[in-house]
C-alpha cells in the first residue's frame, strides 16, 4: 500500500477518534499508532534499538 494511502487512512482514523472520543482519545490513538509503527519497524528489521537499550551482546566489553 502506498505511503500516501496509509497517511490518508491514519489521518481519517485520528480525526474520527477526536470527533467521537475527544482530545484524549485523539492523543491516545496517536501514541498507540506511533508505538505500533515502531514495533513494526523493529520486527521487520528496519530499526535497531540495541544501542539505546544497552544490549551489546556477549563479549562486547
Amino acid at each position: 500500500m502506498p505511503p500516501t494511502v496509509v497517511g490518508l487512512f491514519t489521518g481519517l482514523l485520528l480525526g474520527l477518534a477526536w470527533v467521537i472520543g475527544g482530545f484524549d482519545a485523539f492523543v491516545g490513538t496517536a501514541v498507540l499508532g506511533v508505538v505500533g509503527f515502531l514495533v513494526g519497524k523493529v520486527v521487520s528489521g528496519q530499526l535497531d534499538l540495541t544501542p539505546y537499550l544497552g544490549g551489546g551482546g556477549r563479549g562486547s566489553r
